[in-house]
């Protein structure tokens, strides 16, 4: 990095999966700007469970610091604040890397990063096409986020999606090590990893559900060791479920930061959860995973991208899913092991 070359900031809204599913715009915007300082102006944690960008990027180096956002921010004086951090950058170049907007939204974002002194942008979506998800006419699935994302990074260049080298977290040594020490409960050996938790309940599949599927796998699989994954608030409901399991156990929830965390989940051989940022960081490390998803999302937008996700989407709610039907995935992906 150099003092010579104007920063270049990032606007990206959204908590740990939102990250994970950008990684691969994150890593073209390295290859695009290596020399320059990179900013992420992005939202403040909204809950507990939501991991901050800065927390995921930095370590990485995909990022060198971050600007807060306040969604929502209307007050003149919250406007002048931030129009104040970012004019002090005396960056010209904004990324444009934001979730799904109305037009009237990037519009007014635009007019006023405009303002803020920035000259050059990267990723506006100025048409309807760029702006949202496509949708088969087929199948009515919609286009992942990390394809649409993709599709507005394209002027800095081809990102490949299928090249696990762009879904890469760049895990430091002592992160992978914290990885491999929260795994000594389960002896090193094969272990099927869970995440319960979640913001939304409507992402819940409920612990009775739960509670059935790790009997059954207990019984029907030849993986000794179970771990479950998530934030301190998920800790007493995980271990209730991990007591229906008859090997080695670890409950890592609120142990591990979220980079340490993808670090153990690279060691799993399944990775079952619901639509939250675990799922995606298992996807992101190479993990073989079964999503939980309900009436929240459109069909294939979340889902983990890659040929390792087996996610099951059901739009009468999550709760809809039978435990049958979880159990025959997860069996059919370790069976491909």
């Amino acid at each position: 990095m150099t003092d010579k070359l104007e920063p270049v900031v990032i606007f990206r809204l959204g908590s740990l999966g939102d990250t994970v599913v950008a990684l691969p715009c994150f890593h073209a915007i390295m290859r695009a700007f290596p020399d320059r300082e990179r900013l992420v102006l992005t939202n403040v944690p909204v809950s507990s469970k939501a991991a901050a960008l800065e927390i995921i990027l930095s370590a990485g180096g995909f990022i060198h610091g971050a600007i807060d956002y306040p969604v929502g921010l209307r007050s003149i004086g919250g406007l002048w604040r931030l129009f104040l951090r970012l004019r002090a950058t005396k960056a010209k170049t904004l990324v444009y890397l934001s979730p799904v907007r109305s037009a009237k939204a990037i519009s007014r974002d635009r007019l006023f990063f405009r303002i803020c002194g920035f000259r050059r942008f990267i990723g506006v979506p100025y048409n309807e096409d760029l702006r949202v998800n496509r949708v088969d006419p087929t199948t009515q699935e919609v286009e992942p986020e990390a394809e649409r994302l993709a599709r507005n990074m394209a002027v800095l260049g081809p990102i490949d999606l299928e090249d696990a080298a762009n879904w890469d977290l760049l895990l430091t040594s002592s992160e992978r090590q914290a990885g491999s020490r929260s795994l000594e409960a389960v002896s090193g050996g094969r272990f099927i990893a869970i995440n319960l938790g979640g913001k939304a309940i409507e992402k819940d599949w409920g612990d009775d559900n739960w509670r059935e599927l790790i009997a059954r796998l207990a019984r029907s699989s030849n993986v000794p060791g179970l771990v479950a994954v998530g934030a301190q608030e998920d800790f007493a409901r995980s271990a209730t479920v991990l007591e229906r399991w008859s090997g080695p156990v670890a409950n890592l929830c609120g142990m591990l930061t979220p980079r340490e965390t993808s670090a153990a989940l690279a060691k799993a051989c399944l990775f079952i959860g619901h639509d939250s940022g675990p799922l995606h960081l298992a996807n992101a490390s190479g993990t073989h995973t079964c999503g939980l998803f309900g009436d929240y999302n459109h069909p294939k937008q979340w889902h983990p991208y890659g040929d390792g996700d087996r996610s099951i989407h059901e739009m009468q709610g999550i709760r809809a899913i039978a435990v049958e039907r979880v159990f025959e995935t997860a069996m059919a992906l370790l069976e491909e092991q």
